[in-house]
């Protein structure tokens, strides 16, 4: 995931997490909390879950956030 911030210096500095995860993907994806990129632990097994929904949190420096879902 991407997320500009148009402030100078540090509170232009976006950090990357999960807002909202379950247990399962929890074990399955990680998050990147410089560069947003979302990554597998393992493989995935299409017989524990055909879909995931990942709710990614990007935050600035001065603490404003936004979300966003990733599916």
């Amino acid at each position: 995931v991407t997320a500009t911030d148009a402030d100078d210096g540090v509170n232009g500095n976006v950090k990357y997490s999960f807002q909202t995860v379950s247990v399962k993907a929890s074990n399955i994806f990680h998050m990147d909390p410089e560069t947003g990129a979302i990554t597998l632990l393992r493989s995935l097994d299409f017989e524990e879950g055909d879909s995931y929904e990942l709710e990614v949190q990007a935050r600035d420096a001065g603490e404003l956030s936004d979300t966003a879902n990733v599916a």
